[in-house]
């Protein structure tokens, strides 16, 4: 028994390590074109309704929070779709490896926003900056096992946060477009690029 427990231990081993040196190729570029095109449309329509998103947080965030968890829902079940396609047999671990790398710039994005909510309200305007910015070191964190030029992207959610701090300062006001341009810019170059890789052969 103890040797058939190891040999089972030594087979999950196996595939995890198989899993963590194969591509993953369970991202769809329409899907991931939604969640750009959703963050635009969040963004306007805040625009519209919300005359001073810096005096009302919980509604503005309350949004972007319920926005993001819909994005993750509609990326996290195409993501499982597909593996299990693609990846076949290894789809449960590519699907888990796609998620760690992600999960401590997650973790780190949720436990910001309580700690400014709670310690330092009069820093909410930061939150988007910082949210970009940790999303941007997510896809860096994933890089080994997602398309190499996934990293622009990286960067660019990188850059485009730094530069949201910057404008943000200078009023210190939360604004809609400073949310929901970067993310829906981000996505969409996300999605091309996975379009790009299938076109090339790399997804089926």
């Amino acid at each position: 028994m103890r040797d058939l427990d190891r040999a089972l231990a030594d087979i999950v081993a196996i595939r995890m390590q198989i899993a963590r040196d194969t591509a993953f190729r369970g991202l769809g570029a329409a899907t991931l074109a939604a969640t750009g095109a959703l963050a635009l449309a969040v963004a306007a329509g805040q625009a519209l309704v919300l005359d001073d998103p810096t005096g009302r947080p919980v509604a503005f965030f309350g949004l972007w929070i319920a926005t993001a968890i819909a994005a993750c829902a509609l990326i996290g079940f195409e993501a499982v779709r597909r593996s299990r396609r693609v990846h076949s047999g290894l789809a449960d671990a590519m699907v888990f490896n796609a998620i760690e790398g992600f999960l401590p710039a997650g973790g780190a994005g949720l436990c910001l926003g309580l700690v400014f909510a709670r310690f330092v309200p009069e820093g909410l305007w930061m939150l988007p900056g910082l949210w970009q910015v940790l999303v941007g070191l997510g896809l860096f964190a994933s890089a080994r096992i997602l398309p190499r030029p996934v990293q622009l992207v990286g960067a660019w959610y990188l850059l485009a946060g730094l530069a949201v701090l910057a404008l943000a300062s200078e009023g210190r006001q939360l604004s809609p477009w400073l949310m929901g341009l970067p993310f829906a810019a981000g996505q969409g170059l996300l999605a091309v690029i996975v379009h790009r890789q299938s076109e090339g052969g790399l997804d089926a």
